[in-house]
């Protein structure tokens, strides 16, 4: 008769996605996940087939939960002037209030395990699209509601705008001034008038 688990596999996950988050895929040993998730070797390799798999699925959950906030905050936000605004600032803020300077764990993979990792650049494409794409239409709802220039090309101010908030998300990690921060945002959010 198969044994039950003893723990509960979502909030094992979330636990994953922390360490992974702040630590790094190759930094992070299995040991590392034994102590910090709780559970034994055995349960870790029969529930997730190991630490690359794990990685995958806690990487997985990441983007998905950061898509849906992402989404529900340029859906809830009809300015899109001031959702770009909100994006920014929270950015700004966790990067400058985060003891661990943890950044953005998708940015975090991109300069640990690109190039080299074939599996994860595919994934790390698929979301950049997304991304951008949701940035796009977002510039887009502005022109079309006349808050921005119709002469603006919105690929293009969602493509300069989804680097400079991922280029703030690096720097962040070295400069944690965050009137500096905020004015490289405002900056680059001017592009939109």
């Amino acid at each position: 008769m198969p044994r039950s688990k003893q723990f509960c596999e979502e909030e094992t996950l979330k636990k994953a996605v922390e360490l992974f988050w702040e630590k790094g895929f190759h930094a992070t040993s299995m040991q590392d996940l034994v102590s910090h998730l709780g559970i034994n070797r055995a349960s870790l390799y029969d529930t997730y087939g190991g630490k690359e798999q794990l990685f995958d699925k806690a990487f997985a959950q990441y983007r998905e939960s950061a898509g849906s906030w992402l989404e529900a905050l340029f859906r809830e936000e009809t300015s899109v002037k001031l959702g770009f605004k909100k994006l920014f600032a929270t950015a700004i803020e966790e990067a400058t209030t985060d003891s661990c300077r943890k950044g953005c764990f998708v940015v975090n993979t991109t300069t640990e395990l690109i190039p080299g990792h074939t599996k994860i650049e595919r994934v790390l494409l698929e979301h950049k699209d997304y991304v951008e794409k949701l940035f796009s239409s977002y510039v887009q709802q502005g022109i079309d509601s006349g808050e921005i220039p119709k002469s603006k090309n919105a690929n293009e101010l969602g493509l300069m705008l989804y680097t400079l908030y991922n280029g703030i998300r690096v720097v962040s990690k070295v400069d944690t001034n965050q009137k500096k921060l905020q004015k490289v945002a405002d900056a680059g959010l001017s592009i939109l008038d």
